[in-house]
């Protein structure tokens, strides 16, 4: 069975061309190596961008999109599997369970609250599969200068940091992907001595 890339990415339909061409990209070297896609379903932005790419170079695409976006006619009907869900949270679970590993293109508030809830999750060691960041011009630059001042401010350990990898190329995400699944870094635990 083909394994499933989750690929965390924007719906708005005004960005600059770049990001549809990252994204495409992503999709054609995902096929290429063997990986199926799973993501939210859409048509518009660097998602439909993607889905589109998936399905020209032969891959399997599965949507997970709710209900009301459905009906506003964003769904990308051309999917291998268009699953209906009825709420956000119950998009981010079955895409969570479905995945083999975790993708994320630059995107607005939907996309980063989408990862960092897997990173919440696989820093209490509920999910154990890779993550890693395109980040494309230096996009996620800031997020993580800030991972890097909440770790010196001690929110979290100094292994949150290992519990993803970061790709400038996508290319790389592949090869991020790969040494993520060889070393399989489990998450320190999250409390710090309690009393």
């Amino acid at each position: 069975m083909t394994k499933l890339l989750c690929v965390y990415c924007a719906s708005s339909d005004r960005l600059d061309p770049k990001y549809y061409a990252v994204a495409a990209e992503l999709g054609r070297e995902l096929v290429a190596r063997g990986w199926g896609l799973i993501y939210g379903g859409g048509k518009t932005g660097t998602m439909g961008a993607v889905a589109r790419s998936v399905k020209q170079a032969g891959g399997r695409v599965v949507g997970v999109i709710p209900g009301f976006m459905k009906a506003r006619e964003l769904a990308y009907e051309e999917a291998d599997e268009l699953i209906t869900v009825v709420t956000m949270r119950e998009r981010k679970l079955l895409m969570e369970n479905r995945a083999d590993a975790f993708v994320t293109l630059p995107g607005g508030w939907g996309t980063l609250e989408e990862i960092l809830e897997i990173l919440t999750l696989r820093q209490l060691d509920l999910v154990r599969k890779p993550c890693v960041f395109l980040n494309q011009d230096g996009f996620y630059d800031p997020l993580l200068q800030l991972f890097e001042r909440m770790l010196a401010e001690k929110f979290f350990r100094a292994g949150n940091l290992e519990l993803f990898r970061v790709a400038r190329t996508t290319v790389d995400v592949f090869t991020q992907l790969e040494a993520a699944e060889a070393i399989g870094v489990k998450a320190e635990t999250k409390w710090f001595e309690t009393r």
